[in-house]
C-alpha cells in the first residue's frame, strides 16, 4: 500500500473517527498498492523505518572493515621497508568498530533526512589516528618487527582515504537499495512547500513527503499525558499511512505543545526532524551548555576572530597562489582559443560589491560577444532566474569557446588574481552585482562581513535554482557558522560540481 496526497479540502475529519476512515480523511490521503522492497518495505510505518536504518548501519560497519584491511594491505605494499602482518592485526577490526559505535558513527544516519559522509570525516581522522597510534604502539604485535614513521603516516593517510570512501561507497548503495523515507509533515503550507522542493534535490536525500497536517489538526498528540491507547492509535496511523519520519515547523508561541508532540512521536518508534526557526539567526555553530541540570545554548560571535580572518587569508593566498602556477599553460591556451573565436578581450571585467560594500572589478574569462550588455534588456522575458538574478540556459550572446568555458567552468580561474589581490576569496559569498546588491536590506547584509568567494555555499546549490533571497540567507548563514572545515567540505563538494559539468 502507499499514500497519496489528496485534494487539501478532504483534510480535516474529526479525531476518534474509526481508524482507517480517520486516518485517510484525517490527512486527506487516498491509498493504492506498490511493490515494496522484499526485506524491507514488508513492514510497514516505525517498523519499515528500523529496517531502513539498520541497512545503513550494517553497510557503514562493513564499509569500515573493508577500509581498514584495505589500509593494512596498501600499507605492506607502499611501506619503504619490508612488512608482514601478524594475527594480532585482527584485533584493530574490533577496535575500529567499536571505537566509530562510541562515537556515533553507526547512528547518525538515523537522525538525518541527508546522508554525507563529509561531515563526519573530522571523527574518521580521529578514529584514523587513533588505530594508527595503537598499531605504531604496539610494536611488532601487529607488525613483525614493528612500524616506523613513515609506514605509520602510510598507514594513517591510506586509512582516512579508505574510510571516507568506503563509506561514501556504503550510502550511496544504501540510498539505491533502501525505500524512500515516507514523511508526514506537520506545519503550515509555505514550508511544506519548502521541503518538498529541497527532498527533490537529491544529494543523499531519499525522501518524500506523503502527507501534510496543519498543526491545529495535531492537537490530540500534543498533550500531556501518556495514554497506550493513544499511543495504538498513532501508532496504527503510522503504519497504515506508512510514515517513516515526522518533519515538524514549530510555531514560536506552542513550543509546550510542541514538546508533546515531539515526544508522543517518538514514543511511538516514528523518526522527528523539527526546523527550528532561531537556527535561521544563529546557524549550527552553536555550544550546548549543561548548567547544573538545564541546557543552555551559546551562540558563537557573527564576525571572525583577528587569528581566523588572518588564517583564511593566509589560506586564500597559498590556494591561489599553487592554483595559479598549477593552471598557468591551461590559461595561456584558453587566451588564445579566446581570440581565434571571436573579436573582443581575452578577460572580462565587471563590477561587483565585496567585502563591507566595496566595489572591485571581478576577472572572468569572456564567454560573450562584446555586446552582451546592450542585448541584455531584449533578452529579460527570456530569464529563467528568480527575484532579481538573470541567467538564460541557451542564452545567444554565447560565443562558441565560451559555452565551453561555461560548461566546464574554465570561465571562472581568472578569480585566481582577484584572490591574490585581496579583493576575493576561494570561499565566501557570492559576489554580487551592484544591481542586485542593492535589493539585499536588512541583516543579510551582513554577508558582506567576509570577503566574496570564488565558490560558495550557493553554488554547490547551484545558483540558477536558488531565488536571491534565499542565496543571501544561506551566505549569512555562511558568515555566522564560519569554520577551516566548513571552507575545505564546500571546496570538495564544488569538485564533482565542476567534473559534472553544472556549471558555476
Amino acid at each position: 500500500m502507499s499514500v497519496e496526497t489528496g485534494s487539501p479540502s478532504e483534510a480535516g475529519a474529526p479525531w476518534g473517527a474509526p481508524p482507517l476512515a480517520a486516518q485517510r480523511g484525517f490527512l486527506g490521503l487516498g491509498t493504492r498498492r506498490r511493490v515494496l522492497v522484499p526485506g524491507i518495505s514488508e513492514v510497514r510505518g516505525p517498523a519499515a523505518s528500523m529496517r531502513r536504518d539498520a541497512l545503513f548501519r550494517r553497510g557503514l560497519a562493513l564499509a569500515d572493515v573493508g577500509a581498514i584491511v584495505g589500509a593494512f594491505l596498501l600499507t605492506l605494499v607502499l611501506s619503504p621497508r619490508s612488512l608482514q602482518l601478524t594475527w594480532a592485526s585482527a584485533l584493530e577490526i574490533p577496535i575500529l568498530l567499536i571505537a566509530a559505535k562510541m562515537t556515533g558513527l553507526y547512528d547518525r544516519d538515523e537522525t538525518l533526512l541527508r546522508k554525507t559522509t563529509l561531515d563526519e570525516a573530522p571523527r574518521l581522522f580521529q578514529l584514523a589516528t587513533l588505530c594508527t597510534v595503537i598499531a605504531w604502539l604496539a610494536g611488532g604485535a601487529v607488525f613483525q618487527g614493528g612500524i616506523g614513521r613513515q609506514s605509520a603516516l602510510i598507514l594513517w593517510i591510506v586509512l582516512v582515504g579508505l574510510l571516507i570512501i568506503s563509506r561514501s561507497v556504503a550510502r550511496v548503495i544504501a540510498l539505491a537499495i533502501a525505500p524512500t523515507e515516507r514523511c508526514l509533515f506537520i506545519g503550515d503550507e509555505m514550508s511544506a512547500a519548502t521541503i518538498r522542493s529541497k527532498l527533490e534535490c537529491g544529494g543523499g536525500v531519499k525522501a518524500s513527503v506523503v502527507a501534510h497536517l496543519d498543526l491545529d489538526k495535531v492537537a490530540p498528540w500534543s498533550t500531556d499525558s501518556f495514554s497506550e491507547s493513544r499511543l495504538a492509535e498513532i501508532r496504527d496511523l503510522a503504519q497504515t499511512l506508512d510514515v517513516h519520519r515526522a518533519i515538524i515547523a514549530p510555531r514560536s508561541a506552542d513550543a509546550g505543545e510542541m514538546l508533546n508532540l515531539v515526544r508522543t512521536l517518538k514514543a511511538v518508534g516514528v523518526r522527528v526532524s523539527v526546523l527550528p526557526r532561531l537556527l535561521e539567526v544563529v546557524g549550527s555553530s552553536v555550544e550546548f551548555d549543561d548548567l547544573h541540570g538545564v541546557t543552555v545554548m551559546g551562540v558563537r560571535r557573527f564576525d571572525l576572530t583577528r587569528s581566523s580572518a588572518r588564517f583564511k587569508r593566509v589560506f586564500d593566498l597559498i590556494g591561489a597562489s599553487l592554483g595559479l602556477l598549477a593552471v598557468s599553460p591551461l590559461l595561456i591556451c584558453l587566451a588564445i582559443a579566446i581570440k581565434l573565436d571571436s573579436r573582443g578581450p581575452v578577460f572580462f571585467r565587471q563590477q561587483r560589491v565585496g567585502r563591507h560594500g566595496k566595489r572591485f572589478h571581478m576577472l572572468k574569462f569572456r564567454t560573450m560577444v562584446p555586446e552582451a550588455e546592450s542585448m541584455k534588456d531584449s533578452l529579460r522575458h527570456r530569464n529563467e532566474a528568480m527575484e532579481g538574478l538573470f541567467k538564460i540556459a541557451e542564452d545567444p550572446r554565447v560565443t562558441r569557446v565560451g559555452r565551453l568555458l561555461r560548461r566546464s567552468a574554465l570561465d571562472e580561474l581568472p578569480q585566481l588574481w582577484n584572490i591574490v589581490l585581496g579583493e576575493m576569496s576561494l570561499v565566501g559569498p557570492r559576489p554580487l552585482v551592484i544591481e542586485e546588491d542593492q535589493r539585499i536590506e536588512g541583516w543579510h547584509r551582513r554577508r558582506l562581513e567576509l570577503m566574496p568567494g570564488m565558490t560558495g555555499p550557493w553554488q554547490i546549490l547551484g545558483p540558477a535554482r536558488v531565488p536571491l533571497r534565499e542565496m543571501v540567507a544561506i551566505d549569512y548563514l555562511y558568515v555566522a557558522n564560519w569554520s577551516p572545515w566548513s571552507d575545505i567540505k564546500i571546496l570538495l563538494r564544488t569538485v564533482p560540481h565542476v567534473v559534472g559539468r553544472r556549471g558555476l
